[in-house]
């Protein structure tokens, strides 16, 4: 299987990821529900990693890979899950998905900086592009709680954005760390680990704030449940393709495919009433997904 049926495989498993997750993250605290997602999430694939034996590479492997590892988990777990699930609980998942679906372009200007993947003429085009349809996209957006529309705050959009960067800049460590222990899915596992037990210690810092709330919410815990293991399994997907091909292009197809399935799973699971998509919204994300595609080219 190539690195870009593994990109578009993830592509489809985070659209559903993110529909599902909104359900959840509307009725629990933020901080809460990105450790109820870690933890799911460390669960699935440290039962793969059992099941397939692939722990027994950690013998041959150097603390190098491994700090690779847990940077790369801190910037797209930790800060980057944290923020994404921030946004979806201010401006829903279908305004979310747009924002973060900007990933290609700080992936792309990562991506040359760091590992010397540079792109050809398009990155221009592309780059006008996506920010064209984030402007289109953050014009008016549904208010959560009472009906009716408000202006975009800049604080929600940027953490759309913000979760967009943290993902951009995470797969530079995750193919750093894959030269010194070529396995994915190990990488993954020991990344998520890590995160999970700095997040632990976050929650014992707030006192469990939130935790009590979530444990008389059993519809939404799950919903996370599910969402929880969506989200591992696209994750490993995504990690099998940046270590087959260009990071650039495994971040561009994954953000072509995600709109196109929240935007049309979201009214639909959700309910109108909570994900209004509309014709402007659609107009961004053609616009958004068109200059992510242009960053796939090469010179």
């Amino acid at each position: 299987m190539s690195g870009v049926l593994w990109a578009v495989a993830s592509g489809v498993g985070f659209g559903l990821f993110q529909v599902f997750n909104r359900r959840a993250v509307r009725d629990l605290d933020v901080y809460v529900s990105t450790f109820l997602q870690l933890v799911v999430s460390v669960v699935v694939l440290g039962a793969v990693v059992a099941a397939t034996g692939e722990l027994a590479l950690l013998r041959g492997a150097g603390a190098g890979p491994i700090v690779e590892f847990g940077v790369a988990a801190f910037l797209h777990f930790f800060l980057g899950w944290t923020l994404l699930n921030a946004s979806q609980k201010q401006t829903g998942a279908a305004r979310t998905t747009l924002l973060v679906a900007t990933v290609p372009v700080f992936g792309t200007i990562a991506a040359a900086i760091g590992l010397g993947e540079f792109p050809g003429w398009p990155v221009a085009a592309g780059v006008a592009l996506t920010v064209t349809g984030v402007i289109l996209v953050s014009g008016q957006h549904p208010a959560i709680a009472g009906g009716g529309d408000r202006p975009a705050r800049w604080w929600d959009v940027g953490l759309g954005l913000g979760a967009a960067l943290c993902w951009a800049v995470s797969p530079i460590f995750a193919r750093r760390g894959l030269e010194g222990l070529p396995s994915p899915l190990l990488g993954l596992t020991l990344g998520l680990g890590g995160t999970v037990v700095v997040y632990g210690v976050l929650l014992a810092v707030r006192r469990g704030a939130g935790v009590d709330h979530a444990l008389r919410q059993p519809e939404a815990l799950g919903y996370k449940l599910l969402a929880g293991v969506l989200v591992a399994l696209s994750q490993w997907a995504r990690w099998v393709a940046i270590d087959l091909a260009p990071v650039a292009v495994v971040l561009a197809l994954i953000q072509a495919v995600v709109p196109a399935v929240v935007l049309v799973l979201a009214p639909l699971v959700l309910g109108r009433h909570l994900e209004r998509v509309t014709g402007r919204l659609w107009l961004g994300a053609g616009v958004i997904t068109s200059g992510s595609l242009l960053l796939i080219f090469r010179p």
